[in-house]
């Protein structure tokens, strides 16, 4: 199955189509395309897990550009997404030479790029993307995505290869020449990256991005945050049985007429039921 899907997907005339200077597709398109490309194995999906599919690739791809340090680094998404399909096919050579032949095409197309027109790109697709907002549970459960269905950006860690950690502020005269430096406080705790990922046929691409999202290994919650001790008592309070409830299963069950309840002796357990919003209401109706 996954060799069909792969060797259509890599097909010359495809990829040809698709390295033609054009508009960004449509949604629509983009949907067909897709649906086909899914079923050119003996794999067959119903409307409602093709929906679910498509829904889970576009918020991942939407997730990846938008949490992309820099513009360029699109690129290396895509060569994360490449070396992953090439394990999937690493023992069939002929489908393996079109994904490296798409390998060079976007290395030739997009090497090249200023950094200008990356920025132009990663513009669009998040345009394409900006109303979609479907929730992902494997992204809620990571707190990458709030419940409203929009991600969350990282205050934190790396900043983009080629930049500084932010905290300081240069001021320059007319000449060019710096005259002073004041220091502020951030938000977050910022590092410079080690090195810069390769976009070279091999290599390590260092970004994460683009990778098996699922391979990551989750470790699990100690620390309850205050929303969730305040669920977790809820919880504990929600298994002590409401005294009423059995009083309201057999007023119904009375009401039904399939059940004969016996009073108990000792004064009154049961309890009225008013239709109407005073007894004098009730009474005159």
């Amino acid at each position: 199955v996954m060799n069909d899907i792969i060797s259509a997907m890599f097909k010359k005339n495809f990829l040809e189509e698709l390295f033609k200077p054009q508009d960004l597709y449509s949604k629509k398109a983009l949907r067909t395309v897709y649906d086909r490309l899914a079923h050119t194995s003996i794999m067959r999906l119903n409307q409602a897990s093709m929906d679910k599919l498509y829904d889970l690739m576009t918020m991942a791809f939407k997730y990846q550009v938008l949490l992309c340090p820099r513009p360029r680094d699109i690129l290396l998404v895509t060569f994360n997404h490449l070396d992953a399909i090439k394990d999937f096919i690493s023992d069939s050579p002929g489908i393996l030479n079109q994904v490296d032949e798409t390998f060079r095409q976007l290395i030739e197309t997009y090497n090249c790029l200023s950094d200008g027109e990356f920025q132009l790109i990663r513009q669009t697709l998040l345009i394409f993307f900006q109303d979609m907002h479907i929730r992902v549970s494997i992204f809620l459960k990571d707190k990458v995505q709030n419940s409203n269905g929009r991600f969350v950006l990282p205050i934190s860690g790396p900043v983009p290869w080629g930049t500084e950690v932010p905290g300081l502020i240069r001021i320059f005269n007319h000449k060019g020449v710096e005259i002073k430096r004041a220091e502020f406080t951030t938000a977050g705790n910022y590092v410079t990256p080690q090195r810069e990922g390769s976009f070279e046929l091999y290599g390590d691409r260092v970004l994460k991005l683009g990778t098996n999202m699922y391979s990551v290994t989750r470790p699990v919650e100690t620390h309850m945050s205050g929303s969730s001790k305040n669920l977790a008592s809820q919880a504990k309070e929600n298994i002590v049985p409401n005294p009423f409830a059995k009083e309201e299963l057999n007023f119904l069950a009375r009401l039904l007429g399939g059940l004969d309840i016996q009073k108990p002796a000792g004064g009154e357990t049961g309890f009225r039921l008013n239709l109407f919003t005073t007894d004098e209401e009730e009474e005159y109706a």
